[in-house]
């Protein structure tokens, strides 16, 4: 590789990665075991080179990794590839019907799994990084109207409800601002096939249930896959922490192949294909107008914060306990709530008991990703769409992609304006406010610094 020094280099792999039945499955505060597979889960990995800098982009079908679960795999690659661990960025999808490693629900099951994960991840990176050919980049930006929408309104009352029924006559309106933009960046390889990197930010909840699947992602992958020649796709979230497929003010055939769930939320698997098929649409209308640009360097870092944690007061824990132990009873029905307070009000109780003796606060791993002018930049947990938009608008850089659960999952980080009506997002998060602008802060200073 020597001889080509200023070249940018790309490969690409795809590994198997779904679980055996029994394994619990993440995404809700239920035990769900798995016990049938819809769709197979993958990790998709993405090494590029430039010179003698390399760094690997994977994607993963899961519901997100903790800093616990990624340091150690994170090191496993590096040591068997020798690329860096701050040149390692794991992503999840987040889809939430992928395993659960943390809590010790089958420990035993969830141990092989992380073992099993572990090695393919580790596979899977030096498959790309072995099928590196010499490639030119291009981007472009196009729009996938209709599928996602912010989730968290302003009620008549004056609180913030995540995921209200469907047309609730107290809704106000949404908080937030949805980004319907869907980027692409096409590596044409001088030998192989092309390989796409696909980023558009909502949560991939649209399945439900008790059987793996990769959610729209994986319908996503597939669709570019099938409909174009030669094409390898790698898909990565954005900003979801706030966004996702329900409309509770939808027209005419949107509940086609949408049924009401157990905590009042639409999912359908019909409805997972549309989201893919119209993702897929919106690559496939820029695909042959991207912008090709030169690359002329690769550059990888990260930078660790640490913010204070959203421990209880006293006098509220004596409540959090009282429904801890009703939820962990299987005795719901005795808990004033139903739907989506319910899980709200267990949220909430758990990250009062898990923080009842501290820390006092937790560090949060940022990572950013640069291929020229391009940058990807990671966030260790669910973002909010101001977050999004804060790093989207970064001076000098004319595409920046925001992606969710990188090298990490420890939460949402609401913005301080989600604290102050309350919501899912915000009793449940583990952080205090002001971790959305910290997160940011550290985001817009690693873009700042790649540019120098």
């Amino acid at each position: 590789m020597s001889e080509n020094k200023n070249r940018l280099y790309a490969g690409f792999s795809r590994v198997n990665i779904t679980p055996a039945m029994g394994t619990p499955l993440g995404g809700y505060y239920k035990v769900r075991l798995a016990d049938g597979v819809t769709d197979e889960l993958e990790a998709n990995a993405l090494a590029l080179s430039h010179g003698e800098t390399r760094v690997l982009l994977i994607s993963v079908d899961h519901l997100g990794l903790k800093q616990v679960y990624q340091d150690p795999i994170r090191r496993f690659i590096a040591e068997r590839t020798g690329v860096p661990e701050d040149s390692i960025f794991i992503a999840c999808t987040h889809t939430h019907t992928a395993p659960k490693l943390e809590g010790e629900i089958v420990p035993n099951a969830q141990e092989t799994y992380f073992q099993f994960l572990k090695s393919r991840l580790a596979d899977a990176a030096a498959f790309a990084l072995a099928d590196l050919k010499p490639a030119r980049m291009g981007w472009a930006v196009g729009q996938a109207p209709g599928i996602a929408f912010i989730r968290r309104f302003l009620m008549k009352d004056g609180t913030v409800c995540t995921n209200p029924r469907p047309e609730n006559p107290d809704i106000v309106g949404p908080v937030g601002q949805v980004d319907e933009s869907v980027s692409l960046l096409r590596f044409v390889r001088e030998e192989g096939p092309e390989i796409l990197l696909v980023h558009f930010g909502c949560h991939p909840d649209t399945v439900g249930g008790n059987r793996v699947s990769a959610d729209w992602p994986g319908f996503t992958r597939r669709i570019l896959e099938r409909s174009l020649d030669n094409v390898r796709c790698v898909f990565f979230n954005g900003v979801q922490g706030d966004i996702n497929h329900l409309n509770p003010f939808h027209g005419p055939g949107y509940l086609n192949g949408l049924t009401m769930d157990f905590d009042d939320v639409l999912r359908g698997y019909e409805h997972t294909e549309h989201m893919g098929r119209t993702v897929a649409g919106a690559v496939m209308q820029v695909y042959a107008k991207v912008n090709y640009v030169e690359v002329d360097s690769i550059r990888a870092m990260q930078r660790v914060i640490r913010h204070p944690s959203n421990r209880p007061l006293p006098e509220e824990l004596p409540q959090a306990r009282l429904y801890n132990q009703l939820h962990q009873e299987h005795r719901d029905s005795e808990i004033p709530y139903e739907g989506m307070m319910l899980t709200t009000v267990v949220a909430e109780a758990e990250r009062m008991l898990e923080l009842e003796h501290g820390p006092d606060d937790f560090a949060l791993r940022v990572s950013a990703v640069s291929v020229g002018d391009i940058a990807l930049v990671g966030i260790p947990g669910e973002p909010f769409s101001d977050i999004g938009r804060d790093l989207k608008e970064a001076p000098g850089w004319p595409l920046v992609l925001p992606c969710c659960c990188t090298n990490g999952y420890e939460g949402y980080f609401p913005p301080m304006n989600a604290y102050e009506n309350g919501s899912y997002e915000t009793r449940s998060s583990i952080f205090r406010s002001g971790v959305a602008e910290a997160i940011s802060g550290a985001g817009l200073e690693l873009l700042e610094t790649m540019k120098q």
